[in-house]
């Protein structure tokens, strides 16, 4: 540089000068940032800030030497400009956002958790002994044995004892493991997986993602089968039905407070002990409560003796019980059946040759589950005992009745071959059969075409009908009772009678014929109805209904003439009840179901046989007598359809007016049934009369009752000739037309005196 210029020459600054003067001190160099973490890093990224680390200054032995520097150059940085500005403060507000959203969700997430574990604690505080929750059922159960002392009918829920992880069937738990929740022994209680899961199908069927599928564990489904810990009390609930539907309920609140219940539940119990809850707890169709009850209806076995294929069919009743149930439909069951061997199979709980084994031999029903809930006869039962021990006991009640499976088998296949065979196709007529013994012990009993029925309406107990022509017998019961025999004729002619407030009523035959003087043994044996009614009006209408009354008709029977047509109405039963009377010699019957009831556990009874035979109400003799006038009806009049080869039978037709009601009635001498055909609506019958299809299903019942049995002879007397009386002597035996009955004299005071006292 020119000298003179009035500027100092450019030199480098000296570190040291010569005389130990100090260099001006230089300004700290800019402290470097640390290198960013990015986003993730700001969000998640933690760790200890670096320490700044301090300037160390270069010291140097060397020699201060004069040294250039080489001017610094200025940068000159371009404009951020307005994109590069909203860049920098779009992602400084994003990671703000996110600054905020981490700080606020993990003080929110700390509380969340602190508020669950409270709530677990709670419930697990909450929650009792294992042995205290193995039996739920809010009320008890009925059990019913037939004659032989074999299980035909439940009623209520069956529970049949406490079985556990040890000792039911390996196959029945690893089927319901790999059925319910394969990752049952490695979850804690709820499967975040099995939800989404669940949401995802849920969603993809169109339905709310809550509603279907549900994603429950064992443990959940436990504890809603254990409704949370809320024990059921009738007097808030009102039914335990609905208290079981507040227990399935679906709201999000119910399936947290159910997760949270499922979590407590699994630090209370182990596994083995939440899975021993499930399976005694878990309904299964039928009524069967827990795996030993479903496996001992289904199977007639205990739970630890079911097979691959058993165990399979049990455990794919837990997604619809009813739907699944074997006793519905055992095609269904069993194809269900095929899929959870498939998953026993996948899962390695089952070789291939065990896989293949269980689908070449399905399941199959016990001969007790076949029959299913002991239909029309079990309902009958149930309605005679008191509800106490019945359909509201609390306690497990078991009763033997007088049911033969074989005889309600007989029943049950008359009906269907007749209906299939005999009656067009689309008629709406029912029908109705019993079969007792002549102590009135029931042995059968059918209430209406469909025989596998239960809880539906009772045609045979039920339904009350007029009698028809089938409540003769009894108007010559009364006859014969008094003396009278049943060679002894009556005028078959046009006959009137005047009925105050009616008019004048004129019986008339069902042939709409008059047949003259006809014994009484006739006009029973064709059914003549002005013989009947002149010999009930010369008897009195009172003492035939005091004979058909004692004999077990107990509904209202009419009061006027028309009483000896079978005017009034009764129920099968009581009719049937009522000619077992006629076989057993002339005894009342009350026809009877149970022969004992017992809680279960106890060696004594609690109630005793409900009926059988009672007082005398005609002499043996009349009996008799009676029933060789009624085996006519059979072998030579219009019951003749009812014959049974080899076999004496009595009986009697009865058709109703307009044949809305068609009637027949007879036994042999080891058993008396009874059958009625009609419509429900009163509408009438098309061609059909007692001697007709009534009979028709009594005869094709009674084969198969039968069968086997070796002839016996009807306990029947014929009566003896009448000699030709002289004239003005006794008249009683030879009276007839409107005359019949007026000189019955003493034989008639006699049997008042018997009936009402002096």
């Amino acid at each position: 540089m020119a000298q003179g210029s009035g500027r100092k020459p450019l030199v480098a600054d000296k570190r040291y000068s010569a005389g130990g003067r100090k260099a001006p001190a230089r300004k700290p160099a800019r402290k470097k940032k640390p290198k960013g973490k990015g986003l993730f890093g700001f969000l998640f990224g933690g760790g200890k800030k670096q320490k700044p680390q301090p300037t160390r200054r270069k010291t140097s032995t060397a020699k201060p030497a004069a040294r250039k520097t080489a001017p610094r150059k200025s940068v000159k940085r371009k404009p951020k400009g307005f994109f590069g500005h909203f860049h920098a403060a779009f992602f400084g507000l994003i990671r703000w956002i996110f600054g905020l959203f981490w700080l606020v969700t993990w003080r929110v997430g700390m509380v969340v958790g602190l508020l669950v574990g409270l709530a677990v604690g709670y419930q697990y505080l909450r929650l009792p002994e294992l042995e205290t929750l193995l039996d739920g059922r809010a009320r008890g159960s009925v059990t019913m044995l037939d004659r032989n002392s074999e299980v035909f009918a439940w009623r209520g829920d069956q529970f049949g004892g406490v079985v556990t992880t040890q000792t039911v069937s390996p196959h029945l738990k690893n089927a319901i493991v790999a059925t319910e929740d394969k990752r049952f022994f490695g979850h804690f209680g709820i499967s975040p997986r099995g939800v989404a899961s669940a949401v995802r199908i849920n969603l993809r069927e169109g339905r709310g993602p809550l509603s279907g599928h549900g994603g429950s564990t064992i443990t959940q489904q436990t504890a809603k089968l254990l409704c949370l810990g809320v024990v059921y009390d009738a007097d808030v609930w009102g039914s335990e039905k609905a208290y079981e539907a507040d227990c399935r309920q679906g709201s999000l609140w119910r399936k947290i407070t159910e997760a949270i219940f499922a979590v407590a539940m699994e630090v209370k119990y182990s596994k083995d002990e939440i899975l021993t809850i499930y399976m005694n707890r878990a309904f299964l169709g039928a009524g069967a409560r827990g795996f030993e009850a479903a496996s001992q209806r289904y199977f007639g076995k205990s739970a630890a003796e079911v097979n691959p294929a058993e165990a399979a069919m049990l455990a794919g009743l837990l997604k619809a019980p009813t739907r699944y149930a074997p006793t519905n439909n055992l095609q269904r069951s069993q194809d269900r059946a095929q899929v959870i061997v498939g998953l026993m199979k996948d899962q390695g709980y089952l070789t291939a040759a065990q896989a293949q084994d269980a689908r070449d031999n399905p399941a199959q029903l016990s001969e007790a589950a076949a029959a299913r809930a002991g239909g029309y006869f079990a309902d009958w039962v149930m309605d005679k005992i008191p509800s106490f021990f019945g359909d509201q006991t609390t306690e497990d009640v078991i009763i033997r009745t007088t049911l033969d499976q074989r005889l309600q088998t007989a029943a049950e296949e008359a009906m269907a071959y007749i209906f299939e065979n005999k009656v067009r196709k689309g008629s709406k007529a029912q029908a109705a059969i019993v079969v007792m013994s002549a102590d009135g012990a029931v042995r059968a009993m059918v209430g209406g075409r469909e025989t596998r029925v239960s809880g539906v309406f009772n045609r045979a107990s039920q339904a009350r009908r007029q009698t028809g022509s089938a409540f003769k017998p009894f108007v010559y019961a009364t006859a014969l009772e008094l003396g009278y025999s049943p060679l002894d004729t009556v005028l078959d002619a046009e006959y009137c009678l005047d009925i105050a407030g009616s008019g004048q009523w004129c019986p008339k035959n069902y042939t709409h014929k008059f047949y003259g003087e006809v014994t009484l043994a006739r006009a029973l044996r064709d059914s003549l109805n002005i013989p009947a009614v002149k010999i009930s009006e010369a008897v009195g209408r009172d003492l035939v209904r005091r004979v058909a009354g004692e004999f077990g008709l107990t509904s209202e029977l009419a009061d006027g003439p028309a009483l000896a047509l079978g005017a009034s109405e009764s129920t099968l039963i009581e009719m049937t009840g009522a000619y077992a009377g006629i076989l057993n010699g002339g005894s009342s019957v009350t026809p009877y179901g149970l022969v004992e009831l017992q809680l279960m556990g106890d060696d004594e009874p609690m109630i005793g046989i409900s009926g059988g035979m009672g007082e005398r109400v005609i002499q043996a003799s009349a009996a008799q007598q009676l029933t060789w006038m009624m085996e006519k009806v059979v072998s030579e009049g219009t019951g003749a359809r009812a014959q049974l080869q080899g076999w004496q039978v009595a009986g009697k037709t009865g058709t109703t007016q307009a044949a809305r009601d068609a009637w027949f009635v007879g036994f042999t001498a080891e058993y008396v049934a009874g059958v009625w055909m009609g419509y429900d609506d009163n509408t009438p019958l098309s061609g059909v009369t007692g001697g007709g299809l009534p009979a028709e299903i009594w005869r094709e019942t009674m084969i198969r009752v039968h069968y086997g049995l070796a002839p016996v002879a009807l306990p029947m007397q014929a009566p003896t000739p009448i000699a030709v009386p002289q004239p003005n002597t006794d008249r009683r035996r030879r009276n007839s037309g409107n005359n019949v009955g007026q000189d019955i004299g003493q034989a008639v005071d006699g049997f008042l005196k018997e009936l009402f006292g002096n």
